[in-house]
């Protein structure tokens, strides 16, 4: 069998270049479900059969079963298969005294998010933990960002879930690690591919030439593109608020659930989309957090400047399903100083319009691939310089997801809260998934810095009651007049000759 090894890509390695000892670069959630026929007979779960059941997937995510490592001199990170994979270090148990609360599963996932990820192994674990109330468990997961993005993650998401019930383990095939190359085999497979690719681009000059028109306009709009992003607030500090400064390595993590035909109803009766109802609600809940739990008052706010950092996906139809992260980002502003509902949904809507006339994805994915030949201690270097900038104050994520139960062998999903990681100097991130009706907002936050995580969560409810009271307030949208039907051709008329068009 011949070695075998993946280069990541400039922004998975970003993702390891952005990490230290207070910011941890894994993605995660909580997802509970109802016990089915994992439930034993002392109210326990039976984790060996769940173990045995995810183990029968891993073959169709060989990435879980890859661990790091690193080209001699260059040390660049490569993908390599784990020739000593084991299941139970990924896949762990605790259980909660009965009946376990929601506020103690919230308690243990915040501790469990703030531990990172072991580099030696397959950056990934779950722990299952039985004990809630009614039966039920949960699975706390954590992936690290340089594996996985959002969009990719509801991709795998179905390879351990099914539309339907089911108690079916398929036996999975025998894991046969392919051989990784040792350092001197890494080296000289990395030198000669970059000469090989300096060849290659040397012989398709030609085309390049051929193709000059094309490539010209495709240049241009590249080049304009990247203009909008960096000019959007990449290159310059944000203002700084009391949920940002300096976080330690303690994370909490809280959650709240509101109808997704709710949002669905504000945005048809206000106007915009489902991502710009979710944030001008998180527009209006940092205004009433900052102003109801750290004192701020209109005056301070006026004008304020607060940016969140929007990621989206640019991932192909043909990509999905693949692992590695095909993401862009955003950079929005927020109007926190702008007490009426209504007119902040207005100007959220206006902001994201903007960032979409100008392609400030496409800007942001260009300066990814720009960086793709730089030397990982550049990478690295530039990556900590762009956190420590503090281009925007929060990150804010929407995961849209099936609106349809989902099973785990036949345990259903009840809720799924995910989590973003935190940057440097930001005390809270959002992120929102959509399942069956309902969206769950995943918050996490810094340890010290939001003691009262649970009232940020209660700043997202008032707020979105805010907008769904401005939309019933609203008074109706005047329907378009229809245009008048043309009259039936009398049988047996010779048509009439028309007019050029533009006449």
């Amino acid at each position: 069998m011949s070695i075998h090894y993946e280069r990541l890509s400039a922004l998975d390695n970003s993702f390891l270049a952005l990490e230290s000892r207070t910011t941890h670069m894994h993605v995660g959630a909580v997802t509970v479900f109802d016990s089915g026929s994992f439930a034993l007979e002392n109210g326990g779960i039976d984790v060996d059969r769940l173990c045995a059941f995810i183990e029968s997937k891993l073959h169709m995510i060989p990435r879980y079963r890859q661990r790091l490592a690193r080209v001699p001199i260059e040390r660049f990170p490569v993908w390599v298969d784990d020739d000593h994979f084991t299941i139970d270090y990924h896949i762990r148990h605790i259980a909660l005294p009965r009946p376990g609360t929601e506020k103690q599963l919230k308690q243990i996932a915040g501790r469990l998010m703030s531990q990172q990820l072991d580099r030696s192994k397959p950056m990934w674990e779950m722990v299952v933990v039985e004990g809630l109330d009614h039966g039920r468990f949960a699975i706390v997961t954590k992936i690290h960002h340089c594996m996985i993005d959002g969009m990719s993650g509801v991709d795998l998401m179905a390879v351990l879930m099914s539309l339907v019930p089911s108690d079916e383990i398929i036996p999975a095939p025998v894991y046969e690690p392919r051989p990784a190359p040792n350092g001197t085999e890494l080296l000289v497979r990395e030198t000669t591919r970059r000469i090989s690719e300096a060849v290659g681009s040397v012989q398709n000059i030609q085309n390049v030439f051929g193709n000059v028109t094309g490539l010209a306009e495709s240049l241009g709009s590249r080049l304009q593109a990247v203009g909008a992003s960096l000019a959007s607030g990449w290159l310059t500090p944000t203002g700084k608020t009391p949920i940002n400064g300096d976080i330690g390595p303690g994370r909490r993590f809280d959650w709240v659930n509101i109808p997704l035909a709710d949002v669905k109803a504000v945005k048809n009766k206000l106007g915009g989309t489902v991502n710009d109802v979710f944030l001008a609600t998180v527009a209006g809940a940092v205004r009433r957090f900052l102003i109801d739990e750290r004192g701020s008052s209109e005056k301070e706010l006026k004008g304020a400047d607060f940016r969140v950092m929007a990621p989206v996906s640019v991932r192909a139809k043909d990509q999905r399903g693949t692992l590695g992260n095909q993401v862009a980002m955003w950079l929005a502003a927020l109007p926190i100083d702008d007490p009426d509902p209504a007119s902040r949904l207005r100007t959220v809507h206006a902001e994201t319009e903007m960032l979409k006339d100008t392609d400030q994805a496409l800007g942001a994915a260009t300066l990814v691939r720009v960086s793709a030949g730089a030397p990982a201690t550049l990478v690295a270097l530039g990556a900590r310089l762009a956190a420590n900038a503090r281009p925007f104050n929060m990150t804010v994520t929407n995961v849209p997801g099936p609106q349809f139960p989902l099973y785990l062998l036949d345990a259903r999903v009840e809720a799924t809260y995910p989590l973003v990681p935190l940057w440097e100097s930001h005390g809270i991130g959002l992120a929102m998934f959509s399942y069956d009706g309902t969206v769950s907002w995943g918050i996490n936050a810094d340890y010290g810095i939001m003691p009262d995580v649970d009232r940020f969560g209660a700043a997202i409810l008032e707020s979105f009651s805010e907008l769904c009271e401005a939309a019933a307030n609203a008074p109706e949208k005047k329907a378009e007049p229809q245009k008048p039907k043309k009259a039936a051709k009398p049988k047996n008329s010779v048509p009439r000759k028309r007019p050029p068009i533009g006449t």
